[in-house]
């Protein structure tokens, strides 16, 4: 689930303002990004469905899921591949269904454990971005393609970002893996402003009563 979190730490780049160095990106990257980021910083909340899919032509793998997830904030709450991701900002609550199993994380500590506000910062300080001119559409759709660099080892190479030039949302997230392989997200569908409960991002822990609970924190 690893990538779910590059997944995520993109989305939320759109909700929170970001400047980086001119050394960190070019102009016309700059100025996209940061026309995005004008657009849905007034977005109170985000619920959207993708679908997620994984390739390595090498291992020969190939497969794909849907998944959903209601934003807002450092809040969240996500359903992919039988697992529910929860987070009121200060815990992470991870729900593995097949093991009955929910797992519980402190979000704010150093474990490496996802936290949209320290991906960020992360993203600000330790990527190089830049648009791919060439790209001009995608499935078609016509795009902005971005290219993000990490400029310290990671486990995976770059991430392409699709951002739709009509409605200046991310569409289409890529990730690519030192070990060959390419994560996909399409955004099927974005929704902003809509009224999410915020037990929503809260285990209730009566919906799992078979469940056992770790305390990883």
């Amino acid at each position: 689930m690893k990538y779910v979190f590059i997944f995520f730490l993109s989305i939320l780049l759109l909700q929170t303002q970001t400047t980086l160095s001119a050394q960190s990106r070019d102009k016309q990257a700059s100025e996209i990004l940061d026309e995005v980021t004008r657009k849905t910083l007034d977005y109170k909340s985000i619920k959207l469905d993708f679908t997620y899919a994984m390739e390595n032509p090498d291992a020969n793998i190939s497969e794909s899921t849907n998944g959903a997830a209601m934003i807002s904030g450092d809040k969240y709450r996500l359903n992919i591949a039988g697992q529910t991701i929860i987070s009121d900002g200060e815990t992470i609550w991870t729900i593995i269904n097949d093991a009955k199993e929910i797992q519980v994380n402190d979000a704010s500590n150093d474990s490496g454990v996802f936290s949209p506000t320290k991906m960020l910062t992360e993203y600000n300080n330790h990527y190089k971005s830049k648009l791919i001119p060439k790209i001009t559409s995608f499935e078609g759709k016509n795009v902005h393609a971005l290219e993000l660099i990490p400029l310290e080892k990671k486990s995976y190479d770059k991430v392409n970002l699709y951002i739709d030039k009509t409605s200046m949302d991310l569409y289409i997230i890529e990730i690519f893996d030192q070990n060959g392989s390419k994560y996909t997200y399409k955004i099927n569908r974005f929704d902003t402003h809509q009224p999410i409960d915020e037990k929503s991002f809260v285990l209730n822990k009566d919906e799992f009563p078979e469940y056992y609970l770790i305390d990883m924190r």
